[in-house]
């Protein structure tokens, strides 16, 4: 295996793969070089890359750094790396970081704002990009963080982000003066912590899923009810709020049909299936979004905390719920991707790729 390399997907065919060796960085002044070491894969992952264009996902890592042609894609995962050189004051080798990060063996960033929690990348291609996602969180200064849960935080942090600040958000408006909250892909780790959010205040949480992630979805607590999605029609008709996390559009057409007015707020969340049924709900939930919102509301150390709370009452039940499956290497993060995006992961499994 080559010391530095990239993993890319195809950007019209995101089954088809490739690993292709890159040269070793030079940093200029101001500039380090992290080494990633282990990052997650999961349905997330694959709707960066469904999302690409649309959403720009692509241009956090462009292929051209890593001398790579157009047609391929980079996409984005979630991990840890450490620092292994650095040309800028405070940010130290062998300095741990969690954050954003290619599919590669390493990325070269551009540190700014850096103080004890961490630092921005702040590389001019990322400058018009969403600020949360230029974020590097040092281990030291994270309240969130513990050795012991790097798998989970690798796994759930970044969709624990999304579900806590939909979850927030949802609050935040009154639960929109709904009885009832639907939420699609129940059985999906960004639901089931939206739902482990929501769960006893007052209002009741359905879950839709597939026939054979009933029974796992159940079995979470998170639901009031967990439902097939062609029992759509067992519904109660009153005022509901819907957040799609599946992207599916017979569902919403058939929530539509059976509740009619009743169907309150239709909320795309993201997408785990291949149509891009964003434009058709009635809104679209960017976690960035409510966060900015947050931080006027609270601060920064006072979302910090709320959020590091809130996870750690989530990851007490988690690690009941997930089962690890390791990889190493390029060829581990191919066989996870191809995994995941062919949709045969058990909702029980994580994906971990050490590399």
């Amino acid at each position: 295996m080559p010391e530095f390399w990239t993993f890319a997907v195809a950007r019209d065919d995101l089954g088809r793969t490739t690993v292709a060796e890159t040269k070793t960085p030079v940093l200029t002044d101001g500039e380090a070089l992290l080494r990633v070491d282990r990052v997650g894969l999961t349905a997330n992952n694959v709707t960066y890359a469904v999302l690409g264009d649309a959403m720009r996902y692509w241009e956090f890592f462009p292929g051209s750094a890593y001398e790579i042609g157009l047609e391929w894609g980079l996409p984005p995962v979630w991990g840890f790396a450490e620092v292994v050189e650095s040309t800028v004051e405070g940010v130290t080798i062998g300095q741990r970081v969690y954050g954003y990060f290619p599919p590669a063996s390493h990325l070269v960033v551009r540190p700014e704002r850096v103080d004890e929690t961490g630092f921005r990348d702040g590389a001019a291609h990322r400058a018009s990009l969403p600020s949360p996602y230029n974020a590097y969180r040092s281990t030291v200064g994270d309240p969130a963080y513990r050795a012991d849960q790097e798998d989970l935080l690798v796994l759930f942090r970044p969709l624990f982000f999304t579900s806590f600040m939909l979850a927030d958000q949802v609050s935040d408006n009154g639960f929109y003066d709904a009885d009832q909250l639907i939420l699609s892909s129940a059985s999906s780790k960004t639901a089931y912590a939206a739902a482990f959010e929501l769960h006893g205040r007052g209002h009741r949480l359905i879950g839709l899923t597939s026939p054979g992630n009933v029974a796992f979805t159940s079995a979470l607590g998170c639901y009031d009810q967990v439902l097939t999605y062609d029992e759509v029609s067992a519904l109660s008709p009153v005022p509901t709020v819907y957040l799609d996390l599946s992207g599916s559009p017979s569902t919403r057409e058939a929530l539509r049909a059976h509740l009619g007015d009743g169907l309150v707020r239709d909320i795309a969340v993201g997408l785990t299936n291949q149509i891009p049924n964003a434009a058709a709900a009635g809104e679209v939930f960017f976690a960035p979004v409510q966060m900015r919102k947050r931080r006027q509301d609270w601060g920064r150390d006072g979302l910090d905390q709320r959020f590091a709370e809130a996870w750690q009452r989530f990851a007490g039940a988690a690690e009941q719920w997930v089962d690890v499956e390791a990889g190493a290497g390029p060829s581990g993060l191919r066989d996870a991707w191809l995994e995941v995006f062919h949709g045969r992961t058990s909702p029980r499994v994580g994906h971990i790729v050490q590399l």
